[in-house]
């Protein structure tokens, strides 16, 4: 199972790779206005598609269990809706008297805005050994979180980049991110069942229609002869993006571990990976919300289409790194527990 998603994930991002090429050769298909309508197909229909696939497989009743552990909640959430975003914001007032291009940097702060993904975190922590539970609670209730708090934060961040009216934004964002959600989970109820027997390809769903998304976003943008994407800068952000993964592993690790912090080593593993890790599928529909019709867009995409493989690579590279620490301390704590 693990190795099917391992290669679902090695192939979208090859996806992600012929969806920009694509678009490249012939943006006219997926232009707005153009053959596949994204008006329609994109912002409407794929966008609640992709929510109500999540609503369908987000498994909310097996997260009772893990309700008890307040404190490790609140520190993913805070850290990933607050800190995060806040410290992204800091640092890009250094890089703001930089040559680097200033929509990729705008795109760096989205990604700071956006809530944990529902599948990364959860395949890495289980890969280690981790605090499961935790971890599959917290993506989905950072998801469930995210559908609110991401907007605003994204507002409040790049408020004047978008023209898009706040009332707009929301009411979209409500037809088409939290009413298919809700009726995911509706529908889910009923046939609980027949999901848990057939298994459904849930993950090859929402790739293809994200692919669909990423398609139509960069036809807009290589159909705008102004369109100029410096490389010097792109290389730059991929830098800088596994630069703030690195860093912020490092500091949730430091958090987590000293002695009156009250989290287990396995804990440590669900938060270094819930906590950093960023969702793509969650965050490319509601940027196309937020920042819709806006000529930048797709520049403003690239970090997060750069964070979204860096983070599943890196954090693999990693994952017999932190599980030897993990069992080591786990053995230590045995150890040095009095006999009866």
């Amino acid at each position: 199972m693990r190795l099917l998603e391992r290669m679902r994930k090695e192939w979208f991002m090859i996806g992600i790779v012929v969806a920009i090429a694509a678009a490249k050769l012939e943006p006219s298909v997926g232009v707005h206005g153009g053959p596949l309508k994204p008006e329609i197909t994109v912002s409407y229909i794929a966008v609640a598609t992709i929510f109500f696939n999540s609503g369908l497989s987000l498994k909310t009743e097996e997260l009772t269990s893990a309700l008890v552990h307040l404190k490790l909640h609140l520190f993913i959430q805070i850290f990933t809706l607050a800190f995060f975003p806040a410290a992204v914001w800091l640092f890009l007032q250094l890089l703001s008297i930089t040559s680097i291009n200033e929509w990729l940097l705008k795109g760096l702060q989205t990604v700071g805005c956006m809530p944990p993904p529902v599948s990364s975190a959860v395949i890495l922590t289980k890969a280690v050994g981790g605090n499961e539970a935790a971890a599959i609670f917290n993506s989905a209730f950072g998801s469930f979180l995210g559908i609110v708090v991401t907007p605003l934060l994204l507002l409040l961040f790049l408020g004047s980049s978008s023209s898009v009216p706040f009332t707009s934004i929301f009411s979209q964002l409500f037809m088409t991110v939290v009413v298919p959600l809700i009726i995911g989970q509706i529908v889910r109820r009923y046939i609980k069942e027949w999901l848990e027997r057939k298994k459904p390809p849930f993950g090859a769903i929402s790739s293809s229609v994200l692919l669909m998304i990423i398609y139509t976003t960069f036809c807009d943008t290589f159909s705008n002869p102004h369109f100029d994407l410096d490389k010097f800068s792109l290389i730059l952000i991929l830098f800088i993006i596994v630069s703030i993964q690195l860093s912020f592993m490092l500091l949730t690790f430091i958090f987590s571990t000293r002695n009156n912090s009250g989290f287990t080593p396995a804990d440590t593993v669900a938060i270094i990976f819930c906590s950093t890790h960023k969702s793509l599928t969650l965050g490319i529909p509601m940027l196309k919300i937020v920042f819709a019709g806006h000529e930048h867009l797709s520049l403003i995409s690239v970090p997060l289409l750069i964070y979204h493989p860096a983070q599943i690579l890196l954090g693999s590279v990693l994952v017999p790194t932190i599980k030897s620490w993990m069992v080591s301390r786990q053995k230590g704590v045995k150890l040095t527990r009095p006999t009866v």
